[in-house]
């Protein structure tokens, strides 16, 4: 079968290399000039596949006024002329209940352990190198309410095979040295050691050069303007580099879904939750973590990339504007060095921002449209490198069915 797949960031590549190693004709299309140059560029590299819980919950509802009236909050509300954005605001003020936050958990953790099984197995027949590693994760908590919450959360993913555990602050250093002069600063932490980090951006690459030897097509610079549909089939994608035409599409392109799928009659409840990362070289002869580290105070995730350090942290709901003020990097700056600190070398900071495309559940939309040969791959958020191969294969499943 003729799939042409649109979007070219993880989870995209992700989707058009399982429709290729499933034998189908891949043609995979992106308006930027290669892979993953967007959201999948440089984000948070974590492959948190215990860490999938939604992000609307009461907890973070109850939290909500006193983030959003706060100058220095990792979370930002910049409210627009935009019914989209107000809309989505109001569905994720609903999803902050208990009963959604386990559905959504549950559905989560199953597509983020399809995930990684399936990751592991692309990885059994490929020769890829993006600085992938099982490193373990370490989540910090300020206070012991934290760590109680945590310990419940444990409790409860417990029963679909994740295993962590609660440990004092005197573990944690143990299990991470390199927090021993933070270690006044928090009152424990989570130990999840089956978690890893990975360079989503590398990734994009070597699965391209992967489709490529096996015959796919691909198109970069090629904007989509169009699309020409025949009773409950698209028929033609029109792009700036001419007419697509296949058996199937899916539409794989994040925050820009829902314009894309706008002008076929289809609402897409995905919203662009803006984030921040800086990456910084580690000094020669410094103690780096081994560990990936979430400081739960800081809202802030901290991941060790070879001979870097991967800092992300901020969501900021304000549309698509991907500027990147000089005050969320100070914050994030001093973050690595309240947490680790002469680890780095703050002259190098490169400074990045990316809009997640977010659904208000936090599950994303995979599945067949109400067009019958149309297939949507969207909406991961924050766990598209996460739940990006799952989901890959979720959907090819469901277009060979």
């Amino acid at each position: 079968m003729k799939v042409c797949v649109i979007g070219a960031g993880i989870v995209g590549c992700s989707t058009a290399y399982q429709l290729a190693r499933m034998g189908h004709e891949v043609h995979l299309v992106d308006e930027a000039a290669g892979p993953g140059l967007g959201t999948s560029n440089a984000n948070g590299a974590q492959l948190s596949y215990s860490y999938v819980e939604p992000l609307a919950s009461p907890h973070t509802l109850g939290g909500l006024p006193g983030m959003l009236l706060s100058r220095g909050s990792p979370l930002r509300f910049r409210p627009r002329l935009d019914w989209r954005q107000w809309y989505w605001g109001f569905q994720f003020l609903k999803a902050c209940t208990a009963k959604q936050v386990e559905s959504g958990t549950r559905t989560l953790l199953q597509l983020s352990q399809l995930s990684r099984d399936t990751l592991m197995r692309w990885m059994e027949s490929e020769d890829w190198s993006f600085d992938y590693k099982i490193n373990g994760k370490l989540v910090l908590c300020p206070t012991r309410d934290c760590l109680k919450r945590q310990e419940a959360q444990i409790k409860f993913q417990s029963q679909f095979g994740c295993h962590q555990k609660i440990l004092g602050v005197r573990e944690c250093v143990e299990k991470e040295p390199s927090l021993q002069s933070y270690s006044g600063k928090f009152a424990g932490g989570v130990w999840t050691a089956e978690e890893r980090v990975a360079d989503p951006y590398k990734l994009c690459q070597e699965l391209l050069r992967s489709l490529v030897r096996m015959g796919a097509n691909v198109s970069f610079n090629a904007r989509v303007n169009d699309f020409v549909t025949s009773g409950e089939r698209l028929d033609t994608v029109r792009t700036s580099k001419g007419d697509l035409r296949s058996d199937a599409f899916v539409l794989a392109t994040g925050v820009t879904a829902p314009a894309h799928a706008s002008k076929l009659g289809i609402y897409l409840p995905v919203y662009p939750l803006k984030g921040y990362s800086i990456t910084l070289p580690i000094k020669g002869g410094r103690q780096a973590p081994k560990a990936s580290v979430t400081d739960l105070s800081l809202k802030t995730v901290f991941a060790p990339l070879a001979q870097n350090l991967r800092v992300a942290a901020m969501a900021e709901i304000g549309g698509h504007d991907l500027s990147i003020p000089g005050d969320r990097i100070k914050q994030m700056v001093a973050s690595v060095e309240s947490v680790f600190p002469g680890l780095c070398d703050l002259s190098s900071t490169r400074p990045w921002a990316g809009l997640r495309p977010a659904t208000p559940t936090s599950v994303p939309i995979v599945g067949r449209s109400r067009f019958k040969n149309l297939f949507l791959n969207v909406g991961h958020g924050a766990l598209g490198l996460t739940l990006a191969a799952g989901s890959a294969v979720a959907i090819s499943q469901e277009i060979s069915s």
